[in-house]
């Protein structure tokens, strides 16, 4: 794979506004919908009912939602609690936030039921140990660390890129992890994913991952840019996204065949963390080479880095080929005029 990609010299950079009608393609109608419907928060986000469950015999927690499934009470939180025979349970019937005590009780009931029809009637088959109302307020809670996390992970990487690189960099950088985002907002919103902190920790994780693969490209364009100061910007940003090519099949492809698998393999519980990562992973990739080098391009055309001065935006007669200085020893005049010169001062 890295010897199919080594010489690769694909120009990425002409097919940005392609790839800015596809963003815009996959985040307006996706937004539309977030407006009109919002997104599917979980139970820990907008408050429902806990119950402790402890069975007679372990019966696994995919039977527990099956029965659940088939009594109309969706997306309910499953999980081992304690012993292998004990399980909590976070669902939610009605309208989601209501936590009264009318609305605990009338959940608590239908849990009751549907497992008295799945596994046999209680206390013999299940014994309720406790019930417990969870509040939205906790919920708002997450939903504001989860935002600040985000927020502050964006200032930690600017000020990095800025210190690092330039600022012109960091702020690319930001700008292509702030379009992550809205397509994968998009992407939840179109497969109506049930917002959960596995989905956030999903987001947060796409956060990094995109980061790291832009400023891999970045550092390269830094070095290309010292290296060959003649050249123009557009001809260096992809050279040096070409010869981060390899890196890039070999990283993507692997970590994308993992999520598949789980996407494939893995239950209902990580199931949207997969399907999160696995878009995260083809738009993180897709906003360095499409999203990041171009605001790059824009940025330093508008106000010119130290690193890019020496580089020219663009040329009017057309683009310069990016190839190497020609070293000293290399010819650069016919060797005709080079002897005369020679014979010339001989001469005299």
């Amino acid at each position: 794979m890295i010897r199919l990609f080594a010489n690769a010299d694909y120009d990425f950079i002409k097919w940005r506004r392609w790839a800015y009608g596809l963003t815009a393609a996959i985040i307006i109608p996706g937004f539309a919908l977030f407006l009109v419907h919002g997104l599917n928060y979980s139970i820990e986000f907008t408050g429902g009912t806990l119950i402790q469950v402890q069975t007679a015999q372990s019966v696994g927690a995919e039977r527990i939602r099956g029965a659940l499934d088939a009594a109309g009470i969706r997306d309910a939180e499953i999980q081992q609690f304690g012993g292998p025979n004990e399980y909590v349970i976070r669902a939610r019937i009605g309208t989601a936030g209501t936590t009264a005590e009318g609305t605990t009780e009338a959940t608590a009931a239908a849990v009751d039921s549907a497992l008295t029809h799945s596994l046999g009637p209680a206390p013999t088959a299940f014994t309720i140990v406790r019930t417990e109302a969870v509040g939205p307020k906790v919920g708002r809670e997450l939903q504001s660390k989860a935002f600040l996390a985000i927020f502050f992970s964006f200032i930690v990487t600017l000020v990095y890129l800025a210190f690092r690189f330039e600022w012109r960099f960091g702020l690319a950088a930001v700008l292509a992890t702030f379009h992550d985002i809205l397509t994968t907002i998009a992407f939840i919103r179109y497969l109506d994913l049930e917002v959960s902190l596995v989905v956030v920790g999903a987001v947060l994780t796409m956060v990094g991952y995109s980061l790291n693969d832009t400023i891999i490209i970045f550092d390269r364009v830094r070095e290309n840019l010292r290296k060959f100061r003649r050249q123009n910007l557009y001809e260096i940003l992809n050279l040096s996204i070409n010869e981060t090519l390899p890196r890039s099949v070999l990283t993507h492809g692997t970590t994308m065949a993992t999520t598949i698998a789980l996407v494939l393999l893995a239950g209902e519980v990580l199931r949207p963390f997969a399907l999160v990562m696995t878009f995260a992973i083809f738009t993180g990739t897709f906003s360095s080479i499409y999203i990041a080098a171009p605001l790059l391009m824009y940025i330093e055309k508008r106000w010119p880095g130290q690193d890019a001065r020496g580089a020219r935006i663009f040329r009017h007669g057309g683009a310069e080929p990016v190839s190497p200085p020609p070293s000293p020893s290399s010819p650069t005049a016919p060797s005709g005029t080079s002897g005369g010169g020679s014979r010339s001062k001989a001469a005299v």
